[in-house]
């Protein structure tokens, strides 16, 4: 147990470092286009449009997976926060199944077009890299996002006192108050 906790901590980090990594180059592109535009009169990034595009990809599909972990993908709670904890927890474990079973289908239809893309043997029109490596993170991504609502899934149903929002996040209605609401609505 203790490897998997290792290893899972290490995935962890390689998804904050990919994420935050993203966010930097989509920042420092869209920033240095605008100052190259504004005081050079030109676009003197022709390269900008394809790593902005290949940033973009990564930090939405891989930010399945980590907001997953963290609990904070987004939900439509209306029916879920009226239910009683047992209809909250069956309802949780539910959610995070179907979930996981979307994301493998998912996965698997974005994986076909992965290797459509590798069999085309397109590049892209600035930087002639392949066009598959644009899109290869879209798989990966779902299929991280599918593990991680399994593992939400599971750690619902071995803890039966509590409802997991996210392995990482307990359910905001299990506190018997909502201290931890009321501290997100400060924090913004």
């Amino acid at each position: 147990m203790k490897i998997i906790s290792i290893v899972d901590n290490i995935i962890m980090k390689l998804e904050e470092f990919i994420l935050s990594f993203a966010v930097i180059v989509i920042s420092v592109m869209t920033i240095g286009n605008v100052i190259a535009r504004e005081v050079f009169n030109s676009g003197l990034f022709s390269f900008n449009l394809e790593v902005s595009k290949f940033a973009i990809v990564i930090a939405t599909f891989m930010g399945i997976a980590y907001a997953a972990r963290k609990g904070r993908h987004i939900s439509m709670s209306a029916f879920y926060d009226f239910g009683s904890f047992k209809v909250r927890k069956i309802m949780m474990i539910a959610i995070n199944f179907i979930t996981a079973i979307v994301l493998f289908v998912l996965a698997y239809y974005s994986y076909t077009y992965v290797l459509s893309e590798y069999e085309t043997g397109s590049v892209t029109p600035a930087l002639q890299i392949p066009q598959y490596l644009m899109v290869i993170f879209i798989p990966i991504g779902f299929f991280m996002g599918g593990i991680q609502f399994l593992r939400n899934m599971w750690i619902n149903i071995k803890v039966k006192d509590k409802v997991y929002i996210g392995i990482d996040a307990e359910d905001y209605n299990d506190k018997g108050n909502n201290e931890r609401a009321e501290q997100d609505f400060n924090n913004v």
